[in-house]
């Protein structure tokens, strides 16, 4: 079939629009960050199945306005990248009897890929067009059904993995060839799901009748696959060879790590096992190399930040981040120390594990087994001329009294602890044996946070809440007035946040400079709660 090739303009011409809508159309695709299509349709009030039935005139080319994603094949699906066929707009849909492949497309800009496709399917291709909104549904309901196959992938090891699921040492090869096992395949699977889902963390729990595996998406667990039982040996061992840990221990918690490129990202997993009663529960927290944030883009804001930003230029003391597990407490000190690094500064840092990659910083992982740990390193380091030192948790007395001596010899000391809020700090160095003036005299300052779930930027709803709901929020009748007259968006849910109304997570902060008042009670053995009190009349906002 012979096909009419054409420009955007011309076709958006042929549906009436105007010259000056298109101009207006390339102004708010810039200022959106919109395609040009979705820019012009936005413009001109079309809807893309109008869009589509009008390339459908202009091309010949059939429309097919609803897609059954039960009928595509999932091997058809996994032969082309997600993200190629989201960059595209394309997607596999099924082979007719004569060995066609049909190819759904949003927009005739796409017929440039349909080559690259009849190589890669070695088919010949019939495109069809489909509604931009139909096909972006569709594309990702049939990605997630691939994925999550895992029925399908296991049931093709039956044949190749014999037994009950209990793997032998002599198994263990047979797992590392690619062609004798589909489980291979699933944890791959499993992995590159978790990466499209922008999940944290991956959890796989054995239970007596089924396997469960759940991915911490923006701080919330959710069930993702249940795979049979009797493959939870066979999964977790493939895993454990992955992380390099020990496949015959299964009495012992081991702890590892893989790394692996998936969709041109560097992606470290750190993997825990621990043996529960129906097999080894799997935690891989997922780190991924080079990602690191700027002190802008991490919710710290006004005040704060400018506070923060200017005691991070400091030439000596010790700065804290406290917080719970996970509450983004790294992603905090590797902003703050991205932002000094010059090279006129040598810094190092000793974490356990190191979390990012950071050109020009001497990173040192924890190492147990060698008694590499914060203490030694950070004694280590005295020697080493540093400028500045991240110590990736202050966990003891020794590593406590090692960084109170680094700042007072002229070092600036990053940090972490456990604390709810960050008055709580200057007690907890207390409690490790570090004399009260020193912990006075040291540290310049405290900053507690926590990671708080944003409203999905394409679906979020502006609203005005009423005062029950603020005052069920602590507002004060001052505050309820002032809210009245601000913008509030609340979540809604839609395709690009999987109807969770949510994407992606920001920080909120309490930030706590030291100064004469508190040192003063720090002195004095005061309660968190008086430094507090003092904080607060100084400026401070708490979490709380």
């Amino acid at each position: 079939m012979g096909i009419r090739r054409i420009g955007m303009d011309e076709s958006l011409r042929e549906l009436g629009v105007e010259d000056a809508q298109l101009d207006q159309a390339r102004t708010v695709a810039a200022r959106k960050d919109l395609s040009f299509q979705k820019a012009a349709m936005e413009v001109k009030g079309l809807d893309s199945l109008a869009m589509a039935r009008a390339y459908s005139r202009l091309s010949g080319l059939p429309v097919l306005e609803s897609i059954h994603t039960e009928s595509i094949e999932p091997e058809t699906i996994r032969a082309l990248p997600h993200h190629l066929a989201r960059q595209h707009n394309v997607l596999p849909l099924h082979l007719n009897t004569d060995g066609e492949l049909f190819i759904g497309m949003a927009h005739l800009g796409a017929m440039s890929i349909l080559d690259d496709l009849r190589v890669l399917y070695n088919h010949p291709i019939r495109p069809v067009l489909v509604p931009a909104d139909v096909l972006a549904h569709a594309t990702q309901e049939a990605y997630d059904r691939a994925a999550q196959s895992a029925e399908a992938i296991i049931d093709q090891a039956d044949d190749e993995i014999e037994g009950d699921g209990d793997l032998d040492l002599e198994d263990a090869e047979l797992l590392d060839d690619p062609n004798q096992a589909p489980i291979i395949r699933f944890v791959n699977a499993v992995l590159s799901q978790a990466i499209k889902e922008r999940a944290s963390d991956i959890h796989i729990e054995p239970y007596e009748k089924d396997l469960v595996v759940r991915y911490r998406v923006d701080g919330v667990l959710k069930e993702s696959l249940r795979p049979p039982s009797k493959f939870k040996s066979t999964i977790v061992a493939r895993i454990k060879i992955m992380a390099g840990l020990n496949i015959a221990e299964k009495r012992l918690p081991q702890d590892g790590r893989i790394r692996r490129k998936l969709g041109g990202r560097e992606i470290d997993l750190r993997v825990s096992t621990v043996p529960v009663r129906h097999g080894e529960r799997v935690v891989m927290r997922i780190l991924e190399k080079g990602k690191v944030f700027s002190l802008d883009k991490i919710g710290m804001v006004g005040h704060t930040l400018g506070r923060f930003r200017e005691l991070i230029r400091r030439p000596h003391g010790i700065l804290l981040v406290t917080g719970p597990t996970g509450s983004g407490k790294s992603t905090t000190l590797y902003s703050a120390i991205t932002e000094i690094n010059s090279p006129d500064k040598n810094i190092l840092t000793i974490e356990d594990p190191v979390e990012y990659e950071a050109p020009g910083i001497g990173q040192v992982q924890v190492n147990h087994k060698i008694q590499l740990t914060f203490a030694s390193a950070l004694r280590a380091f005295l020697r080493q001329d540093p400028d500045v030192i991240l110590v990736g948790e202050i966990r003891d007395s020794e590593t406590a009294n090692n960084a109170v001596q680094a700042s007072l010899t002229g070092h600036l000391v990053f940090s972490t602890l456990h604390t709810n809020d960050s008055a709580t700090a200057f007690a907890r160095l207390c409690d490790m044996e570090v004399e009260p003036f020193l912990v006075a005299d040291t540290l310049l300052g405290v900053v507690a946070q926590r990671l708080v779930r944003t409203v999905c930027p394409d679906c979020r709803e502006q609203y005005v809440p009423d005062e029950l709901e603020l005052r069920e929020v602590g507002c004060t009748q001052e505050q309820i007035r002032q809210v009245t007259n601000a913008t509030i968006y609340r979540a809604r849910g839609c395709e690009e946040c999987n109807g969770v109304g949510y994407s992606g997570r920001t920080g909120i902060y309490e930030f706590l400079e030291n100064n004469d008042e508190i040192q003063r009670l720090v002195i004095a053995n005061a309660t968190s709660s008086e430094i507090t009190k003092v904080a607060r009349e100084s400026g401070m906002f708490t979490l709380f």
